[in-house]
């Protein structure tokens, strides 16, 4: 579909009435920096937890930490509705993105998020220059190596696009100390493979509209069988990480353990599910409580 043919269908639609403030939020992507903050707050918490740092004595490192990468998160964001203006309009759930009404037009976009972004790294950096030159690789991989390059172009696009959502409990780490140590790595590791199948799932949901949008999501390429396929392969991945976590306690590797059968459990059960949509929706609710129960877990075990 041509930019113009979108355009003319943008302006035929009747879009839900907004405010500003919302439309800001909007092109911010204000649930993806949410969730974010908890996985960055959660590397940060046991990076202060095992460096033995009280957090009273680091309030100006937690600020910094967290207001920067929740800016520059949010500026990627801003920056990737940009992107993809074109093709948000033939998906139902984004065909409201501000930037598709034109509430907000694309110069704005682009300039609150190399705004948002300088700010956030330059109070990335204040903390110390690792976790300011992994928040620019974060940044790098989501804009340019994810919505520039691979979303349109290929299959894969799901699995280049965890490297940026995998690093924030890495900065939050690196924030407080530099010298990343194995469990910081493995923060990274557990993120990066959660996203996949969680994206997978949502993909099932919305494959048609990928489809539409002729955007290469796995379903949209493969099919649901090899999705299915795939998202069992990497939820099984997540089953030895808890062994890398016992510094955390037995009841945190108990409670993980169970999560990762659990969702092994129940992504095998869509072998025998005919319902292919039911079960994706369950596998990406499952996937929300997984991520933040156990990230808020961490946090738990390590105060009482």
């Amino acid at each position: 579909m041509s930019n113009s043919r979108v355009m003319t269908n943008v302006k035929e639609t009747e879009f839900p009435q907004t405010t500003a403030w919302k439309d800001f939020l909007a092109l911010i992507k204000i649930g993806i920096v949410n969730s974010n903050l908890i996985t960055t707050f959660t590397g940060m918490w046991l990076a202060f937890y095992f460096t033995n740092t009280h957090f009273l004595n680091s309030l100006d490192t937690m600020f910094l930490t967290l207001v920067g990468s929740s800016l520059i998160i949010a500026g990627s964001c801003s920056i990737n509705n940009y992107i993809d203006r074109d093709i948000d309009p033939l998906m139902e759930r984004t065909k409201d993105r501000p930037t598709v009404t034109g509430k907000i037009n694309g110069a704005k976009a682009i300039s609150i998020g190399i705004a948002m972004i300088s700010i956030g790294t330059i109070f990335l950096f204040m903390t110390t220059v690792t976790a300011g030159v992994i928040g620019i690789i974060g940044v790098f991989s989501y804009v340019v190596l994810y919505s520039m390059w691979s979303k349109r172009k290929l299959v894969s696009n799901t699995i280049i696009g965890s490297i940026s959502g995998a690093v924030p409990p890495l900065i939050g780490w690196a924030a407080v100390d530099a010298n990343l140590s194995l469990m910081a790595w493995i923060l990274l590791l557990m993120m990066f493979i959660w996203q996949p199948p969680h994206f997978y799932a949502l993909a099932m949901k919305r494959c048609e509209e990928y489809r539409a949008a002729n955007i290469p999501m796995l379903p949209v390429v493969k099919g649901f069988a090899t999705t299915k396929l795939h998202i069992v392969l990497w939820v099984a991945a997540l089953l030895p990480l808890p062994f890398f976590l016992l510094e955390l306690g037995i009841p945190f590797f108990i409670l993980a353990t169970a999560f990762n059968i659990g969702w092994l459990v129940l992504g095998l059960m869509g072998y025998k599910m005919k319902d292919d949509l039911k079960w994706a929706k369950l596998m990406f609710v499952y996937s929300l409580n997984y991520l933040t129960i156990l990230f808020v877990a961490m946090v738990i075990v390590t105060v009482i």
